[in-house]
């Protein structure tokens, strides 16, 4: 290892616990923003202002961007998908379901996206991340059902769960589209493309609304919880987190992902007074042990496919 990434470890290391922090407080900070304000309009200006951050950075750091009209495209796709589409199922879910709750759903994200690598594109995949996936799944049936799995059959679960489980597909499918864009645009770069995109169809749909000026409501923790999004939950915790996978690797960085819904249960119930059922904890304990191991298969998996490239 390089003498400088050597030292530039802890540092890395203090970063994504602290993003991973951030991330759980957003929960907490997109419960109290959609309470005072209508969600399009919440979104639209938390986005403007992580915007505004990552351009002012990407233009330190790698000059003014000029994109292809492929990149543009590519950008729009990501903007719809992990900007748009997924602050609309996240604010209005939040206006449903309790912050530590929807927290727990998304932990499945990482076991969606790699049975979906392995669905429909040829991941590799063995018999530990098969149960790894499907003790996620179980784990996320729980928390969705309030520990009641006949629900599902019922039909008797919220729109807020459900919104809450489309966030971890869209999120997916801004991974795989994000996976393209990283051929040709730094991490930054894609970051701010697709906050700029969205922020610009989250604005046209929130004056469709009339709602984005409707904000005489906002309160000074309102303003604080839309400020705390788009400059800390957006802006700082992207770029950390993308420095992070840069410098140490997906599999690791993504590791402290699994830190997010305890984070964010943790601060709920310290200042929203949330309290969450034993089933519902127990659901969320089997998501992120089920990440965990599918993670960890991911990792065997991959590192036996190196294997196998260097003595062939």
């Amino acid at each position: 290892m390089p003498p400088e990434r050597a030292t530039a470890l802890p540092a890395t290391y203090l970063k994504l616990v602290a993003t991973a922090l951030i991330w759980g407080a957003t929960w907490i900070a997109g419960r109290v923003a959609v309470g005072e304000a209508s969600p399009l309009a919440v979104a639209s200006w938390r986005f403007l202002l992580a915007a505004l951050a990552l351009g002012g950075i990407l233009v330190a750091r790698e000059g003014w961007p000029r994109w292809s009209f492929g990149q543009w495209r590519t950008l729009a796709a990501l903007g719809a998908s992990g900007i748009f589409l997924y602050n609309i199922c996240f604010l209005y879910g939040m206006q449903l379901i309790e912050a530590g709750r929807g927290a727990l759903v998304v932990a499945l994200t990482p076991a969606v996206i790699a049975a979906s690598d392995w669905l429909f594109f040829g991941a590799a995949m063995s018999t530990l991340k098969g149960v790894g996936i499907a003790l996620a799944m179980f784990g996320c049936l729980l928390v969705v059902t309030n520990g009641q799995p006949a629900l599902l059959i019922d039909g008797r679960v919220g729109i807020g769960e459900w919104l809450i489980v489309g966030c971890s597909l869209l999120w997916a499918v801004y991974t795989f589209v994000g996976r393209r864009a990283t051929r040709s645009l730094s991490p930054l770069a894609m970051t701010f493309g697709a906050s700029v995109t969205g922020w610009l169809m989250l604005t046209v749909a929130a004056l469709a609304h009339g709602s984005l000026f409707s904000l005489s409501a906002l309160t000074w923790q309102g303003t604080s919880a839309i400020v705390f999004l788009g400059i800390f939950g957006t802006a700082i915790g992207f770029t950390w987190y993308a420095e992070a996978v840069r410098r140490i690797g997906a599999t690791r960085a993504g590791a402290f992902i699994n830190v997010v819904p305890v984070s964010a249960v943790l601060l709920g119930a310290l200042l929203l007074d949330e309290r969450l059922d034993v089933a519902v904890l127990a659901g969320g304990a089997l998501v992120i042990a089920g990440v965990i191991l599918t993670n960890h298969a991911g990792a065997r998996l991959a590192t036996g496919l190196n294997s196998k490239e260097k003595t062939a």
